[in-house]
């Protein structure tokens, strides 16, 4: 799972993203985060810089550097979020890390878009029922124990979630986006 985005910039290094968050003083996973912004994004949430942390409710004794991993984040994934293709990518420990660690990382990037949807308060009716059905899967996910052990079969299921979590992102940010250019036109 090396997140990138092959029609452009690639997602920072989880471990860079760690990095910039303790010099920030945020306390906060890196995957959690990133689930987030990607849920407040895919709320309708806008995330200009700077203050973009203080919108997610992380709580940091200095602002993210400008060019730095935390930045980066934001940046690429607006930018991926924008294209409104499949590049899009999860913020998760690479391939190489212990199952475990990786199955933790999805359950909190799932927290992390529950709570980044919650702050970004969509209005009913934005998202459609197949986004409703996601986030309430997502929910379980980011509600479960997800046990496993480095098996084929756990590495293919961990795959499919982290597919379905993706999809489900891109569903929600574009039924966001739809309801926003609705307001727009009545407007």
């Amino acid at each position: 799972m090396s997140p990138s985005d092959p029609s452009g910039l690639p997602l920072p290094d989880v471990f860079a993203v760690e990095r910039d968050l303790r010099a920030t003083g945020a306390a906060v996973d890196p995957c959690e985060l990133h689930g987030s912004l990607c849920g407040f994004v895919a709320g309708g949430g806008r995330l200009e810089s700077p203050g973009w942390l203080g919108k997610l409710q992380i709580d940091a004794d200095d602002q993210p550097a400008p060019g730095g991993a935390l930045d980066d984040l934001r940046v690429v994934t607006l930018e991926q979020f924008a294209a409104g293709d499949f590049g899009f990518e999860l913020l998760l420990p690479p391939d190489e890390a212990p199952m475990s660690e990786r199955v933790d990382a999805l359950v909190a990037w799932c927290r992390g878009f529950l709570g980044g949807v919650g702050l970004a308060a969509p209005a009913a009716g934005v998202f459609s029922d197949e986004s409703t059905e996601a986030l309430g899967d997502l929910g379980r996910i980011a509600q479960s124990e997800l046990g496993c052990d480095d098996s084929e079969a756990d590495e293919e299921a961990l795959a499919e979630i982290v597919e379905f979590a993706r999809v489900a992102a891109l569903l929600m940010h574009g039924d966001s986006q739809r309801a926003a250019e609705r307001r727009r036109r009545v407007n």
